[in-house]
């Protein structure tokens, strides 16, 4: 690739960024000397049983870790995401895919390509889910990619490079506190310092992630949890793979709204979480005067509405600001609210812009905390980078929607997935499919059977195509 043609490569991937509004029917996202891939008009069309996978998602959503209310729960080690990833591994070993297992718990089933030594193409997702969820967060993006590569065999494409499923080991905070756990280790961004500091939910006084995973059957080959974060890791940038692209259902209505079949992701989304203490000296609810009171729930109330005040002034939907977590203490009715804990979410697809929301917030709290005369500390929990999706993957994916006739569109993520760090280490994309209403993270979250369908077509000419490369 010359010089000019990197440089236009450099300001397509700046400008994809932006997403796009519109279903695009046919058009490329990058008619330039980009890194190119095998034309999906050469593979050989695969073709997926409607009813395959919504049947392994029904199975996998029976391993709940409560089987009395609604929904599904798979919080990561528990008995359930145990039998869960039995039943990934055994969908993998019967798809043909040589099954390892690192030191983390991550998961891949590699169909080993004709040139095996070549970087190869991954796909995949996690199956762990945060209480009373839904049945398809995730576990498409595990179970779509076996059943693409099945197809695949199945029309007779003999792949160049390796192609790898994986399955992700805990992209959700639920039980330790810090998201992606598995997919950080992979691109080296995951602290063991910090991993063992963090607090297991279902194991308050002396739990440990390492702890839990050696319960579990992982990282017994290791010596300490600096040891087993390392062994995870995939090396430098482009090493282990070439490309990774992760199918996924939306979490948004969009796609539904607009009758689009699949969603190209140009961008994904990084939260910076943010964690506010503010302590008043409470007092009787009768005999605290008004004019007396530092009541740290009311300054809380004024830092939440403006949280929401600064997303909304940056003026674009892309940036969002959630107070999720806001805890009273001491939580009588006739007591005046002394301590106030805070949990904030920012999120944006450009750093820069989410990093100046975070800054407002806190400024905005320090000033209220001097108004409302109480005492308050903050902390940044996390402040990850968002991540610019590569053209070169977006390009397969696009080609693959357009054989398959699929009405498409370009647009961001500003949910966090565990393609964030995979951008850390290989070119990466997403993938997105409809949602029913755009509920995630819900009992009743739904994919139909034909846009699952449609989506690991895609996916499935997409991998043929990068594996060719």
């Amino acid at each position: 690739m010359n010089s000019a043609s990197s440089f236009v490569c450099l300001i397509l991937s700046v400008l994809l960024v932006l997403g796009s509004s519109e279903a695009v029917p046919g058009e490329c996202l990058a008619d330039v000397d980009c890194p190119a891939t095998a034309s999906v008009n050469e593979i050989p069309s695969p073709v997926v049983d409607p009813a395959t996978v919504p049947s392994q998602l029904m199975k996998l959503a029976e391993l709940s870790d409560t089987k009395s209310s609604a929904g599904v729960t798979r919080l990561i080690f528990t008995d359930s995401d145990i039998a869960g990833r039995a039943y990934v591994r055994s969908l993998m070993e019967q798809a043909g895919l040589l099954v390892r297992v690192d030191s983390m718990g991550n998961i891949f089933g590699r169909w080993v390509g004709s040139q095996p030594d070549l970087p190869a193409v991954g796909s995949g997702s996690h199956i762990d889910a945060i209480p009373n969820s839904g049945a398809y967060d995730g576990t498409l993006g595990v179970l779509g990619p076996i059943e693409a590569i099945a197809a695949l065999r199945r029309a007779g494409f003999k792949p160049k490079r390796s192609i790898e499923a994986l399955m992700f080991t805990s992209e959700e905070p639920t039980r330790f506190g810090i998201s992606c756990v598995g997919s950080r280790a992979m691109a080296g961004k995951l602290d063991p310092t910090h991993l063992d500091s963090l607090k297991d939910v279902l194991a308050p006084d002396n739990g440990t992630f390492r702890g839990a995973a050696l319960k579990a059957g992982y990282a017994n080959a290791t010596t300490n949890t600096e040891d087993m974060v390392k062994q995870s890791s995939l090396g430098e940038y482009g090493t282990y793979y070439d490309s990774f692209l992760e199918l996924h259902i939306e979490q948004g209505p969009d796609l539904e709204d607009e009758n689009v079949s699949l969603g190209i992701v140009t961008a994904i989304a990084a939260p910076a979480a943010l964690r506010f203490s503010l302590t008043g000296d409470g007092g009787h609810a009768g005999g605290q005067v008004m004019s007396r009171r530092n009541d740290a729930l009311l300054a809380a109330a004024a830092i939440t509405t403006a949280v929401e005040k600064f997303a909304l002034d940056t003026g674009s939907s892309d940036t969002v600001a959630t107070v999720g977590v806001l805890r009273v203490g001491p939580g009588a009715i006739n007591s005046v609210p002394r301590t106030a804990d805070m949990e904030i979410d920012v999120r944006d697809v450009i750093g820069p812009r989410r990093d100046e929301v975070v800054s407002k917030i806190i400024s905005y709290g320090e000033q209220v905390a001097k108004s409302r005369a109480v005492r308050w500390s903050h902390e940044i929990v996390n402040s990850d980078p968002p991540a610019t999706c590569a053209p070169k993957v977006l390009n397969a994916a696009e080609s693959a929607a357009r054989k398959l006739n699929l009405s498409h569109k370009r647009m961001v993520s500003r949910a966090y997935h565990d393609s964030l760090f995979m951008a850390e280490v290989t070119p990466t994309g997403m993938l997105f499919i409809p949602c029913h209403k755009g509920y995630s993270h819900r009992p009743d979250e739904f994919a139909s059977a034909e846009d699952i369908k449609n989506g690991i077509e895609a996916l499935a000419l997409a991998l043929a195509s990068l594996s060719s490369a």
